[in-house]
């Protein structure tokens, strides 16, 4: 790679393979067919492939399906914080056909210490036009099963929410591969 730039190197490749999308499904040997291309860095180009392609599927899934499950959402929400060591408090916001619109991270925090109040997770809701969210937050722990803190912010969240007629759709813990739904457990 010595004397090209980035840019040099990237119009090279695109020149020689088409567009972007042609690019993105060449293998590693393709790649390093370009002078300056080695196998570390066509395995980087693969990964930074794939990550969009994940991104570009989940964006389409958010903007063509409902949320009809709390598995339906654990199973998008799972992944991104499978590996996750600190507690994470999320909102998901949905429009009045129960499809995701965005998410936000609300909280970070150490083990059992992510705390949330209800303005900031309605401050969200309300600056993205909700019908109504999904909490969600993760145990590193793995374990999933809620705390009496877990269960007494849910009520408050819930009661404000009420009072801002935005619907708290349901709760979800992430805890390891699995979940657990207040709504499933009866639980809101």
């Amino acid at each position: 790679m010595v004397g090209k730039s980035a840019l040099t190197l990237a119009q090279e490749l695109l020149n020689r393979h088409g567009n972007l999308a042609i690019l993105a499904s060449k293998s590693i040997s393709n790649l390093t067919d370009t002078i300056g291309i080695g196998n570390d860095k066509a395995a980087t180009l693969q990964a930074a492939f794939e990550i969009s392609r994940r991104i570009q599927s989940q964006s389409k899934w958010f903007s063509e399906n409902r949320v009809t499950s709390p598995k339906e959402v654990a199973d998008v929400f799972v992944p991104l914080l499978l590996d996750e060591l600190k507690e994470k408090f999320i909102v998901v916001c949905l429009n009045s056909a129960n499809k995701i619109i965005k998410y936000e991270v609300i909280s970070v925090g150490n083990l059992n210490s992510s705390v949330v109040h209800p303005r900031e997770i309605f401050k969200v809701a309300i600056e993205n036009n909700s019908a109504s969210i999904i909490l969600i937050h993760n145990h590193p722990s793995g374990n999933s099963e809620p705390s009496n803190e877990d269960i007494q912010i849910t009520k408050r969240i819930v009661e404000s929410g009420k009072i801002l007629d935005i619907l708290v759709f349901d709760h979800i813990i992430i805890a390891g591969k699995g979940y657990l739904s207040f709504v499933e457990k009866h639980l809101l």
